[in-house]
């Protein structure tokens, strides 16, 4: 990937969403943001094809090839180089299309372009850094409850934030192109359309209801991209819009024809599509929560996610504490025990430390393995017996803020092996790891097997570690503890793995 870094470089991102192909140049910053320089988006029916027939057409492939060619013609007349981007993802959607391969393959082969489609901890990244600018415009909603909503083009995604911080994230099978190509069959028209919309809507919403049923919201802001098409159309100035004007809105738009809707909105045919949908959606997600006023960002969509993928990958750091908050909210809704998780997440902290020359995993790993420590007794919840197994089932089905499903794959394997027999191959989830995700994870397991076996009293009485290693053990010792007896016996059914793992026995050597 090119430097992004130096003042002045510059850089371009390129996204193939659902109904467009959109680009960004932008320069670097002396300060490190990207200031636009160009933006092009073209139209193409990328959601129509995935929603309705299952498979990217010939026809939608041939004009995607031949839009991002003509964004490397434009990118060679700035002098930049077309086959080096710093950023080409797609839409999260595309990967509903049986063909999602061979369509990737033809733009590799065609355009010299390696595209990726979104996952879905990119696309929290994406969504946590429209709404941080939202709180950093309006200070009044660090102070208050707020659920911020992205209704995308296949899944709706949903952020409760409180006193400024998350405390919930949510996701949904709902979105505009989907919903849309859900009800093309009714040929219903003006009310009939909005209450066709309705009832495919229902079941998400009586959800999403039920999951924040227990908190009183005073905003909601919603994101999306055929919502921020028509805000003008929404509020007069500002960006706060009434459900009153989007209900009057969405009570036009249904009795318009699609040219109707592209000549007044001055949008594309794809979009204005799934534009109807949109305005309904939100219109029900406002009423469904009793408020009478929504927040659309002012800024463009488009141009704002292809700015935010320029930096989103560098996040990590910035998300950590979203991402162990979310967790912790996880591992209190199964009533797990916040001490021994806590205090089991501290050892392993330290051990990834301490042995960071043997193991050579990242930061990322690390907060994975923070993660596995603070859930990985939520099993316990379902029953003491076999817990290990029911954490990973918990953990598997669970939603965690900033991580995709492989993050969450990962936390639920390193959980399950935390006790008893490791991995197997025969163990269906660790054999759809690849090679290099089945090592990771088999080292992450092996720590927190020796932190969890440190730990083996429950009541913390392990404060301080001082780790030595030679060629054939890890020798821990342990100041202020006078008798390591529980702690040895844990570890000489806990210390297997690392062993197995990096070839060395684990010791728990006396204090001199």
């Amino acid at each position: 990937m090119p430097d992004t870094t130096a003042p002045g470089c510059l850089v371009t991102a390129i996204h193939v969403g659902a109904s467009s192909v959109s680009m960004l140049i932008a320069e670097t910053q002396p300060d490190g943001s990207h200031r636009a320089v160009d933006f092009l988006e073209k139209p193409a029916p990328l959601a129509r094809d995935v929603f309705r027939h299952g498979r990217v057409s010939s026809e939608t492939t041939e004009r995607i090839v031949a839009i991002l060619k003509d964004y490397q013609t434009a990118l060679a007349e700035y002098g930049a180089d077309g086959r080096k981007i710093t950023r080409a993802v797609a839409t999260n959607i595309l990967v509903e299309a049986t063909n999602h391969d061979a369509f990737l393959n033809r733009i590799r082969i065609a355009c010299g372009l390696s595209i990726n489609p979104i996952d879905d901890g990119e696309m929290t990244r994406l969504i946590y850094l429209k709404t941080r600018r939202r709180l950093k415009d309006t200070p009044a909603m660090k102070r208050r409850c707020t659920l911020v909503v992205h209704i995308g083009p296949g899944n709706t995604r949903a952020l409760l934030f409180q006193d400024g911080a998350i405390t919930r994230y949510t996701s949904y099978r709902l979105g505009t192109h989907r919903t849309r190509e859900a009800i093309d069959g009714s040929h219903a028209e003006g009310a009939a359309m909005l209450r066709v919309i309705r009832e495919h809507t229902s079941g998400n919403l009586a959800q999403m209801r039920f999951d924040y049923h227990d908190v009183q919201l005073d905003a909601l802001v919603v994101i999306g991209y055929e919502i921020q098409q028509i805000p003008r159309q929404l509020s007069k100035g500002g960006s706060v819009a009434t459900t009153k004007a989007l209900k009057k809105v969405a009570v036009e738009a249904s009795q318009m024809s699609e040219l109707d809707l592209v000549t007044r909105y001055q949008v594309d045919y794809q979009t204005a599509e799934a534009l109807l949908p949109a305005l309904e959606t939100n219109l029900a997600i406002a009423e469904t929560f009793g408020l009478q006023e929504i927040h659309i960002p002012a800024s463009e969509y488009e141009k704002g996610i292809l700015l935010d993928l320029l930096v989103s990958g560098h996040l990590a750091g910035t998300l950590d504490q979203e991402v162990l908050r979310s967790a912790r909210i996880l591992a209190s809704r199964y009533q797990s025990d916040p001490r021994h998780g806590e205090h089991v997440a501290t050892i392993c902290g330290h051990l990834f430390s301490e042995l960071q020359e043997l193991h050579g995993m990242t930061k990322h790993d690390a907060m994975l393995l923070q993660v596995a420590a603070i859930l990985h007794e939520v099993g316990t919840f379902i029953s003491p017996r076999a817990h290990h197994k029911h954490s990973e089932y918990i953990i598997l089905n669970s939603e965690i803020f900033g991580l995709d499903r492989l993050d969450i794959s990962m936390i639920a394997m390193i959980a399950r092996y935390h006790r008893h027999s490791g991995p197997r191959l025969d163990h269906p989830n660790y054999r759809d790891l690849d090679t290099d995700d089945r090592i990771r994870m088999s080292k992450l397991s092996a720590i927190l097997r020796v932190a969890d076996a440190l730990e083996r009293t429950h009541d913390q009485r392990v404060h301080e570690i001082v780790v030595r290693r030679d060629d054939r053990r890890l020798r821990l010792v342990l100041p202020g503890v006078t008798d390591a007896a529980v702690e040895r016996l844990a570890m000489a059914s806990k210390g297997d793995l690392f062993e197995q793992v990096f070839g060395l026995e684990v010791t728990i050597d006396d204090a001199s």
